[in-house]
């Protein structure tokens, strides 16, 4: 027969829940050659089945048979099964063996429920625990159903839930009873008692209708998770009067009902097999008369591990190579843990040949040492996966001696033992596993001793359900949980201290295994309480508070909720190089149910010679429900982390950090990137390897390098390799000109090579090419693309790099610019060609072609010329819309950039924007020499779209399109062309025009009447008189008159037109009052006279100054 490791092909599953009855069967079977030896392993510690009684293993078997005698609880735990026989070891997957029970409600005294009408309720069901999880009912009085409507419904907790409060509902009592499957056993709680109140608060209080508000869950946001291929059932629960409606709705849609389906007065929505695409928000809208609210609840879909490539077992000859690959997937992406016969793959014996990267187990080289069984783990904070698969070399396979780590079978081995210089033993991360007896041997020449010492490892205490924050109704039942693990070979005592002083208990207070419950409680009972556990070793507290409120107060008030109080006390625990335990005390919720715990770190990335710090990041969120996880990290940092509380009202302030912990290293999992070859230098015979070099976070350990591999490619060669620590390139010399190689980098560090990179073709050195392609031409000539062809030279990997250029236009007044552009193509055969585009029709080209690589161009080719044949033109240029006139528009442009040909005319096409008028589009056809037009509209309110293109005998190229401006927009644009524009408006106006001929006929007249009474004027005397006041009287008759003796000396003309000159022979100075409302004076120089207007012919008064006379 072949012989062959063991391996495991029937077990019982993972969570194995059984029937109280005997036996209890706990499966394991397994095949391998010779045949295996089973063991068995309980909460992690060796299962002595010859020494029990009770238990049993079959024949050839490793299946447990437990006779538990009335006792099962005894045997509940996790168990493992391990296979072994000489070639190495098959684990099991961890199995949770729990018993079903039918437990019991405790017995207490329910006191009634006081409420008031219209108020919600909930009355909590709280069944006893399984396992399994027992079905809940509500009855009444008479044992009946409680009928359930849209108004009074059960959740899948069991708590029964009430809109709104009728007086009818105190017609009955309501009786919690819960069923265990596995048993068929019933159990009843005490019945409760609801009081309906209807005067107890005042009018402010008044539920005669209210909008609706959520009972389940809080708030308007939530977030659950939903497990790939697993149920989930969404509640939503609303208080309101009259009873709300629900609705419910995906994404803010309507929802599809495929794999879904409404219970409970749509107040359950259940999916039977979630899948990836039922992740998202989902809506539930309550409503009624007095209004609606919605509550979004966020689905995030994870999944436990599962295998996308399950390892297989693997058979080698002798010196062959091969590997067992590992791939598992799952929502987050699962962690991948090797382990060889049972044990991490990093603390057994190093084997020549075996690496490990990532998911791939490799081995070279094989002896028939290497045979051994190997364990993958596939693992994620949702589950696990385990397999397992052997290596079997064909040939002699010699025995392997198992050394373990106690009872003096061996030397030590493993990274969690060291020895000190003085020869004490030091253990790490201490386990159960490592009690036993360890023997120290002192040798010299002279002789040998030992000595024997026996090691104890203790399981510490955990509050595994630590009291709770609890706020009760005066009179009702206070319970406070303190549920306790720790090791049975401890003595350990549970007491209760109150305000930091013992408690005693007494009738109303007792104290079970698990808790403390007060009963009828009252306002002294209020305080601190604190369940302290206590062994010789240590001792572990845990406190919480109790509060109790009066019963109108807790009807009428709603209590104030608060940010929650920062977990204390973070210890790390069960250490490894990617992972570590973080547990926490949960601080006071504050009235308000912990949601999720946020968990925080802050790194320093350890490199060569210095630390890297970094700020707080989120590692991950978890349930309110836990308070220890496990936190994947990352190799070789140093870590410290902080806990955030959130509950209803937000986030709590960062607990205080834990201590350091640094990561242990591990072998790189990063591959290098960006792999390349090439020539270096000015030289031609060498080839310069390089590669991007990793991140810090990427390292997983100290003494980063890089291990280079390299051979001649289709070559019989062995592949080369040299390891640089420092740079991130290595150059090989003497190498020939151009020459193919197969490259790989992986990483390296203090702990072993990281995986291999995939083969990566690379070049030596190049030189200048010395030939250059022939008969260049040129086919399919389009107006812009054309097809090259050409005789390849020899080295078909070159570079083809064909320069051409503009010489000039066809027409001959178009200037042209002769910029010379390229473009490469690569080797496709035996005959190259390539297409060329972008090229401007209706041109003269010129082009040749020469070869290239990396480094050098080689000789030109011959020059070609071509011509391109016409086509389309550009966009017409500088198009402008104008509004000379209110009833025209104006167009004007530029001819084409790039005409293309011959230009035959140009397309204008317009229509009016208004939609309303229904016109049609107008086109037309302009020859080319013209590049205006102008457009009556019917109104300066009218706008229209252009577009106008230029064509050739090809036809029209790209149009050119605008909008006319609106006429209430012009003038933003220029005040001078709105009042310009306005001004056309005004004058065109036919009104307008009459108005300004009257206007131009009076100006006439009153110029010709001006006229006739200028000829009609003349000089009338003034008689010089003595010293006073001389008054002149002007009338229309043209006389003056003066009050004086007339003087001739003096003269005063008078003019039609209003005009009055007053000469005087001597300097005098001259006022004169005109109309009695103004006054002209002014000195008489020569020749002496003053002019003053008149508006009219009227009286005025002259008097003149002398020296000697008035």
């Amino acid at each position: 027969k072949i012989l062959q490791p063991p391996m495991i092909f029937k077990e019982s599953p993972q969570d194995y829940i059984v029937d109280p009855v005997d036996p209890i069967i706990v499966e394991c079977e397994a095949t391998g050659n010779p045949p295996p030896v089973f063991t068995w392993t309980r909460n992690g510690v060796y299962l002595n089945v010859a020494r029990d009684p009770q238990v049993s293993m079959r024949w050839r078997s490793g299946t447990l048979e437990i006779f538990f005698w009335g006792r099962p609880n005894d045997y509940e735990g996790v168990y493992q099964c391990t296979a072994t026989n000489e070639f190495g070891s098959a684990l099991s997957s961890y199995i949770n063996l729990r018993v079903s029970k039918a437990r019991t409600w405790l017995k207490e005294y329910l006191e009634p429920v006081s409420v008031v009408v219209g108020l919600p309720l909930i009355l909590p069901c709280n069944p006893p625990v399984g396992p399994p999880k027992p079905s809940t009912y509500w009855l009444n009085s008479t044992m009946a159903l409680i009928r359930q409507d849209r108004r009074v419904s059960k959740a899948e907790n069991g708590d029964l839930y009430f809109s709104s409060i009728v007086a009818e509902d105190a017609l009955t009592n309501y009786v919690c009873v819960a069923r265990f499957p596995f048993t068929n056993t019933i159990q009843q709680k005490p019945p409760l008692i609801l009081q309906v109140l209807t005067g107890l608060c005042d009018e402010s209080f008044s539920f005669s209708h209210t909008a609706p508000r959520f009972l389940k869950p809080k708030g308007t946001a939530s977030t659950t998770i939903a497990m790939l291929g697993e149920e989930l059932i969404l509640e939503c629960f609303a208080a309101g009067v009259p009873t709300p409606f629900i609705k419910w709705t995906k994404d803010w849609e309507e929802m599809s009902m495929t794999g879904k389906k409404l219970e409970n007065f749509n107040k359950t929505l259940r999916i039977k097999n979630v899948s990836m695409d039922d992740g998202g928000d989902y809506i539930c809208t309550a409503s009624n008369r007095m209004g609606s609210l919605d509550h979004v609840i966020t689905v995030r879909v994870k999944s436990v591990p599962f295998w996308v490539e399950k390892p297989e077992s693997l058979v080698l000859s002798r010196d062959d190579s091969g590997s067992i690959v590992c791939r598992a997937d799952g929502i987050p992406r699962p962690q991948i843990q090797w382990l060889v016969n049972g044990e991490p793959i990093s603390d057994a014996p190093k084997s020549p040949g075996r690496q490990v990267s990532g998911d791939t187990l490799t081995f070279r080289a094989v002896v028939p040492d290497s045979a051994a069984v190997f364990q993958c783990n596939a693992s994620n904070q949702y589950g696990y996966i385990m397999a397992n698969a052997f290596l079997a070399v064909m040939g002699k396979i010699s025995n392997q001696r198992v050394y373990r780590s106690k009872g003096g079978l061996g030397t030590l081995e493993g990274s969690r033992h060291r020895i000190l210089p003085n020869g004490t033993l030091e253990i790490r991360n201490t386990k159960l596993q490592d009690q036993g007896s360890y023997v120290c041997v002192a040798s010299n020449v002279i002789g040998r001793d030992e000595k024997e010492v026996q090691l104890e490892v203790k399981e510490p205490i955990k509050i595994v359900r630590a009291p709770h924050n609890t706020v009760v109704i005066r009179g009702s039942l206070a319970r406070f949980d303190c549920k306790i693990k720790f090791d049975s070979t401890l003595d350990v005592t549970v007491t209760w201290l109150k305000d930091k002083k013992f408690l005693i208990l007494g009738r109303r207070m007792t104290k079970d295994e698990d808790s403390l419950s007060i009963a009828d409680v009252y306002r002294r009972d209020e305080g601190v309480y604190t369940c302290r556990v206590k062994s010789e070793l240590e001792e572990v507290t845990a406190p919480a508070k109790l509060t109790v409120m009066g019963t109108t107060y807790y009807s009428c008030i709603l209590l104030l909720s608060d940010r929650p109080d920062p977990p204390s006390d973070l210890e790390i625990s069960d250490p490894s190089e990617r992972s570590v335990r973080l547990t926490w005390v949960p601080g006071l919720s504050n009235h308000s149910p912990i949601k999720e715990y946020l968990v925080q770190y802050t790194e320093d990335l350890l490199a060569d010679y210095w630390l890297l710090p970094s700020g707080w990041k989120n590692l991950s969120s978890y349930p309110g429900s836990l308070n220890s996880v496990i936190l994947q990290l990352t190799p070789f940092v140093e870590y410290r982390f902080r806990v955030i509380t959130v509950n209803g009202i937000g986030p709590s302030k960062p607990s205080w950090p834990s201590e350091y912990y640094q990561t242990g290293g591990a072998v790189p999992d990063a591959i290098p990137r960006n792999i390349q070859g090439m020539g270096s230098g000015v030289f031609r015979n060498n080839m310069e390897i390089s590669w991007e070099p990793l991140e810090y976070r990427e390292w997983n350990g100290p003494k980063l390098g890089y291990m280079v591999w390299w051979r001649r490619r289709d070559s019989r060669e062995e592949w080369k390799n040299y390891t640089t620590y420092w740079w991130c390139s290595y150059i090989i010399y003497d190498t020939d000109t151009f020459t193919p190689y197969e490259i790989k980098v992986q990483a390296v560090n203090f702990f072993g090579y990281g995986p291999e990179s995939t083969i990566v073709l690379g070049y030596s050195g190049e030189d200048r090419p010395v030939a250059a392609p022939s008969d260049l031409s040129v086919s399919d000539i389009e107006s812009s693309t054309l097809t090259v062809h050409w005789e390849p030279v020899s080295r078909l990997w070159l570079v083809s790099q064909v320069y051409y250029w503009r010489e000039n236009s066809r027409l001959p007044w178009h200037t042209v610019s002769r910029r010379i552009k390229t473009k490469s193509f690569k080797a496709n055969g035996p005959r190259l060609s390539g297409t060329l585009t972008g090229l401007v029709p209706y041109s003269n080209y010129r082009m040749y072609i020469v070869v290239a690589n990396n480094r050098y161009e080689g000789p030109p080719s011959n020059t070609i010329e071509f011509q391109t044949p016409e086509g389309v033109p550009s966009i017409p240029r500088s198009f402008r819309i104008m509004h000379r006139h209110y009833d025209t528009i104006y167009l004007d442009w530029e001819e084409p950039a790039e005409p293309n040909g011959i230009l035959t005319g140009y397309i204008l096409k317009y229509q009016t924007l208004n939609v309303t008028l229904g016109d049609r589009i107008q086109v037309e056809y302009i020859t080319p020499n013209i590049t205006y037009f102008s457009l009556r509209r019917f109104d300066r309110y009218t706008r229209y779209k252009f577009s106008l293109a230029a064509q050739t005998e090809v036809g029209a190229g790209e149009a050119f399109t605008e909008e006319s401006p609106h006429f209430t927009t012009e003038g933003k644009v220029s005040s001078f062309t709105f009042i310009w524009s306005l001004f056309l408006d005004i004058v065109t106006q036919g009104w307008f025009i009459g108005l300004m001929c009257a206007v131009a006929l009076l100006v006439l007249i009153m110029l010709i009447v001006f006229f006739i009474k200028r000829s009609r004027g003349g000089k009338y005397p003034v008689y010089q008189h003595e010293p006073g006041p001389v008054t002149a009287d002007i009338h229309e008759s043209s006389q003056v008159t003066t009050d004086r003796h007339e003087s001739s000396l003096d003269t005063v003309d008078y003019h039609e037109s209003g005009q009055i000159t007053v000469d005087s022979p001597e300097s005098t100075k001259v006022t004169a009052s005109i109309a009695e409302s103004s006054q002209v004076s002014a000195d008489l120089p020569e020749p002496r006279h003053i002019t003053a207007y008149l508006p009219e012919p009227s009286q005025i008064t002259v008097v003149l100054h002398e020296s000697s006379h008035s």
